[in-house]
């Protein structure tokens, strides 16, 4: 028996004045500002694939975002028909109108996965209208992370964890059969994670206390884990957190700070699309600011979710000049 993963491919346009880049098969080489995103669901990687087949049925699983997705899936293996709702990076998850077939995605499931922390609130509305009975893990709520706050929790290490512990939890309640087999797949989850959980360890006695400008809020969570310092001007901070453009003076301030080589490193989101971050890597790239590229979802090429945060690390790392 195998692990069915079923992807919702759902296209929309943003409201934001910043646009996100649309990537459904390639990442496109175009830069920008603004919200939020998801992208498509890869399966487990060997080192997570299970040493012996389901020994019962799988448990029908709905997940509202890809980057949970994958790590359910891992968690999931072959007992576990996983559903990912937003698959598609061009969707805003905080302005998402669900559509019928979302609703059928939901329906019938007995275990539903979502972000919260007002990332997905359409997700956890339609979990509650379609999916009455399902059970719920949220990672907000698990990581007691409140509305407004940073919603980019799968960045922060001990969220994956309380996250990967709270659904695997689940999967036992709801199949008591099966929860040697979701204890077990949780702890390859945990192999699986180790080089990440060593590399930031390593990053972090090497780099910590340098600084970082970031486009985007996306990854302060895994900066603040590496205990390095967040050198972006506040007002710039704000507007990219609300999805609206920054003032004249956050971007001059910005662009005077990296120029001045006040910043050590500038986190990229290669997933949105703008003038706005333009300028700002621009403005590293001239300085000889490294630039570190990162994404919101899990990008075409890598396999796994700890795959893409392995070598989004790596690149930090070699760009805070930690041998890696």
């Amino acid at each position: 028996m195998v692990m069915e993963t079923v992807i919702v491919f759902v296209v929309t346009g943003l409201h934001s004045p910043l646009r996100r880049a649309a990537i459904a098969i390639v990442i496109a080489p175009t830069v920008a500002m603004a919200g939020c995103s998801s992208n498509q669901t890869h399966g487990s990687s060997p080192a997570t694939k299970p040493s012996a087949p389901c020994p019962t049925a799988p448990v029908s699983v709905a997940v509202s975002v890809d980057q949970w997705g994958d790590i359910v899936s891992e968690l999931g293996g072959a007992c576990a028909n996983v559903k990912t709702v937003l698959a598609s990076s061009s969707v805003d998850p905080h302005d998402y109108e669900p559509s019928p077939a979302d609703a059928a995605s939901f329906t019938g499931a007995a275990l539903v996965v979502v972000n919260g922390a007002g990332y997905d609130s359409w997700a956890s509305k339609l979990a509650a209208s379609s999916a009455p009975n399902a059970h719920l893990v949220s990672a907000a709520a698990a990581t007691k992370t409140p509305d407004g706050a940073n919603p980019h929790l799968w960045y922060m290490p001990s969220a994956v964890t309380t996250v990967a512990d709270a659904v695997t939890g689940e999967l036992s309640k709801i199949d008591p059969q099966a929860a040697d087999y979701f204890n077990q797949r949780r702890a390859q989850f945990t192999t699986a994670m180790t080089p990440n959980v060593n590399l930031i360890a390593k990053i972090k006695n090497a780099a910590g206390g340098k600084s970082y400008g970031a486009t985007e809020t996306i990854f302060d969570y895994q900066a603040q884990a590496l205990n390095l310092v967040n050198k972006t001007p506040d007002g710039y901070q704000r507007a990219t957190a609300n999805e609206s453009d920054p003032s004249p003076a956050d971007i001059s301030t910005f662009l005077k700070a990296l120029s001045a080589k006040q910043i050590d490193v500038l986190i990229y989101n290669t997933q949105t699309e703008g003038s706005i971050p333009e300028q700002i890597r621009s403005a590293a790239q001239q300085a000889g600011v490294p630039i570190v590229n990162v994404t919101e979802t899990v990008p075409p090429g890598q396999t796994t979710f700890e795959g893409w945060q392995y070598s989004q690390l790596v690149a930090l790392g070699k760009a805070l000049g930690v041998p890696v």
